[in-house]
């Protein structure tokens, strides 16, 4: 079959390699991949990995590079281990890529994101959404109902990030929000903050491309182009008394950035480091202490959000498709994909790879 690996540092490749082995545990599924969106990570892996993909075996998973990549996809059942009743072939399902031990410490409080020993499918995983095909654990493919498209089905994964981020911004319906970069995950971010009834929403963003697709998310969007504008004081003109927003979630993991979300967020408002930084920052934490805030770091999600994500895109609360700008075809994925997304005048946002029809 047909799979997108990465080896080494810009250095990724669609080659053929076997096919999952036709023996199923009783806890596993045969699956198709649909759609894989190409992450953040992904693209960090590319430029300066290997960072998390597997130069050791894991070990957790065994797995070990060349790693097929792709861990936001969905995928349909092709067969069912004896164990997974309820998934038949044909059922379609986003995929929650996060793996741990049943008896890990964070795991066994519902915590399993935390877990010191952690697999991912598409990072440290024999298999990814970028092959045509995969074996899992079922616990790991979430049924999608008919009314999902497979892109709605691919942006689960993503959309979690955004939601959980939200979530720990406290923020409330009617309240101010911030978000710091308008990638992928800051356009989800924006339409998380919508879902959850912010009133006031301000977008900071140096790509004018994507500025502009971010503020065209919805109506009483402020973009803001840090290069030309001082952040804290655009959001300080635009909220009551001139406090400034009562949340702001960095989603660049630059260190600017951040002390801006510092600088932007009312006094006991809330920060939260969506974005991972690769290197260290300085920050100033005395003005933290000065304005008696909240810092909040976030790593991936709970997977039990699954549910609730889905429900929301159902709905029409949460519609995550707005985001993507591009779909392409699995030998075009490193042109078209990869180097088409770390362009500096990048036009696309979210694009999704078609692995299978």
């Amino acid at each position: 079959m047909k799979a997108v690996r990465f080896h080494t540092k810009r250095d990724i490749r669609v080659e053929d390699v076997p096919d999952p082995d036709a023996e199923l545990a009783p806890h596993e599924v045969l699956i198709e991949p649909l759609l894989c969106g190409i992450c953040g990570t992904d693209l960090h892996e590319y430029v300066a990995g290997p960072i998390v993909t597997p130069q050791t075996p894991n070990v957790l998973t065994g797995a070990v590079l060349p790693q097929i990549l792709g861990h936001e996809f969905s995928a349909r059942i092709v067969r069912a281990g004896a164990e997974a009743r309820n998934l038949k072939p044909g059922d379609r399902v986003s995929i929650q890529p996060l793996l741990a031990p049943d008896d890990d410490y964070y795991a066994k409080r519902g915590l399993l994101h935390l877990s010191e020993i952690l697999g991912v499918i598409g990072l440290s995983h024999q298999w990814g959404g970028l092959g045509e095909r995969a074996v899992i654990d079922a616990r790991n493919a979430i049924p999608i109902p008919p009314t999902l498209t497979d892109a709605q089905g691919a942006l689960v994964e993503p959309a979690a990030v955004a939601v959980y981020g939200v979530d720990r911004s406290r923020l409330r319906p009617g309240g101010s929000v911030l978000i710091s970069g308008a990638g992928p995950i800051g356009a989800l971010t924006i339409l998380a903050a919508k879902a959850a009834g912010a009133g006031t929403i301000f977008v900071s963003e140096r790509n004018p491309q994507r500025l502009q697709r971010a503020v065209a998310l919805g109506a009483g969007i402020i973009g803001i182009n840090p290069d030309e504008q001082d952040v804290a004081e655009v959001a300080r003109s635009h909220t009551e008394d001139g406090v400034g927003v009562d949340a702001a979630l960095e989603c660049v993991g630059n260190e600017n950035a951040f002390n801006g979300c510092i600088k932007a967020v009312r006094r006991q408002g809330v920060v939260v480091q969506v974005g991972l930084h690769t290197r260290p920052a300085t920050v100033d934490p005395m003005l933290w202490a000065l304005k008696d805030i909240s810092i909040e770091a976030t790593w991936c999600y709970p997977v039990q959000i699954w549910p609730r994500i889905i429900k929301m895109i159902e709905s029409g609360l949460f519609p995550v498709e707005k985001v993507v700008t591009a779909e392409i075809a699995v030998q075009d994925v490193v042109e078209r994909g990869f180097d088409a997304l770390l362009d500096p005048k990048a036009t696309n946002l979210k694009v999704l790879v078609r692995v299978n029809e």
